[in-house]
């Protein structure tokens, strides 16, 4: 599938758009990306996602304007609660949730920025479940204390995010929501993520401790699909 796009009621949505195959009506996801944009890491992602069954859209938040700037957008997004970044995810998810093919169910799965993004809105009414990986709690809201479903994933040797899976879990237990957040021994930030890193940041990733490790990814993606098909089939 090439990058197709989403149109939507102010326009079209620059994204890449998998389909499944057979017929619908399927749920649908939102895959939003992380820092280094829509790539095809992401895309294969979203692949992933439609050949599971979901009508599957990764919404390319870096493409209204020169990408550096979008990205300090984007970040500004994270510690404000609102900006284009965030427009741009709540258009995707209102044109899935109404697009014939889908059965009206939607859920968002992040990674990095993606899953503070997917934080960000957990508890605004915009998705049904949401899957954030790695995903740090936004400025803008701090740690979450409410939430639609949840099935989040994060590495215990992750430096950017130390504990966040403990904290996350601390905050939503009092609510009750239905959620499966697990950390997993051994792996570091971006574990599930299959991007090769600009050979001027190999030092960050040293320094995160960032790899993909695939025992762990797998695991997170068995749990994220049997999550989805509990909460949006």
């Amino acid at each position: 599938m090439v990058d197709a796009g989403l149109p939507t009621p102010d326009g079209h949505l620059p994204g890449y758009l998998a389909v499944p195959t057979g017929t619908g009506p399927w749920p649908a996801v939102v895959v939003l990306h992380e820092v280094f944009g829509l790539n095809d890491d992401i895309r294969r992602i979203t692949d992933r996602f439609a050949a599971s069954g979901y009508l599957a859209f990764a919404p390319a938040l870096f493409q209204r304007g020169p990408k550096p700037l979008c990205i300090v957008s984007a970040f500004r997004a994270l510690a404000t609660g609102s900006g284009s970044a965030v427009d741009d995810i709540v258009a995707a998810a209102e044109a899935l949730r109404n697009d014939e093919r889908t059965n009206g169910k939607v859920g968002s799965a992040g990674f990095c920025m993606g899953g503070g993004f997917c934080l960000l809105l957990a508890d605004r009414g915009v998705f049904d479940a949401t899957a954030p990986n790695y995903g740090p709690c936004p400025p803008a809201t701090g740690v979450p204390k409410r939430s639609c479903p949840i099935v989040a994933s994060y590495g215990a040797d992750d430096r950017l995010l130390p504990g966040a899976a403990a904290k996350l879990e601390e905050s939503l237990a009092p609510s009750g929501v239905a959620r499966d957040i697990k950390e997993y021994p051994g792996v570091g930030h971006s574990f599930m993520n299959e991007w090769k890193t600009p050979s001027q940041l190999h030092f960050v990733e040293r320094i995160a401790g960032v790899h993909h490790s695939a025992p762990q990814a797998e695991d997170a993606w068995q749990r994220i699909l049997a999550f989805f098909g509990d909460q949006l089939r």
